[in-house]
């Protein structure tokens, strides 16, 4: 919450508070302001609970935080450690460091995921899966571009 303040912002604070309440007010003022924070936490855990309870049993595990549009969709498609969906495998197969690498990337139901940059644009010389002479320019397919 307060990660952006820095130490020269917190000991202005301390100063200010100081010259504003006097040194001998400020004990009491901190403490009361504690007491006041303990009371809104407890609250809340309150409520929490009191909510818990009223929504049954079956809502025992329910963190309001799963009420977050992120954390909701990353726990409903990620169902904790699971992957139902197979999500990792494709993320693993689509993954272009093993392209870069010229390793080949795991393979997805059989398949490997490796992506294959063949020639197969134009007509096709005699000897399409030779490398290209030193010089020689690739096929050219107008209706490619």
């Amino acid at each position: 919450m307060f990660s952006d303040v820095g130490g020269l912002e917190i000991l202005t604070l301390a100063v200010m508070a100081i010259i504003i309440f006097g040194p001998d007010k400020l004990p009491k003022l901190i403490q009361d302001t504690m007491g006041f924070i303990r009371k809104v936490r407890s609250f809340a855990d309150n409520a929490k609970e009191d909510i818990r309870s009223e929504l049954g049993p079956e809502f025992q595990d329910f963190e309001f935080e799963d009420l977050n549009p992120k954390t909701f969709v990353r726990k409903q498609l990620m169902g904790g450690q699971e992957d139902p969906l197979g999500l990792k495998d494709m993320k693993d197969s689509l993954d272009i460091r093993s392209v870069l690498d010229d390793k080949p990337a795991a393979p997805v139901n059989g398949r490997s995921g490796s992506v294959s940059f063949e020639k197969s644009a134009g007509p096709a010389p005699a000897s399409s899966g030779a490398p290209l002479a030193a010089g020689e320019r690739p096929p050219f397919d107008p209706d490619a571009t």
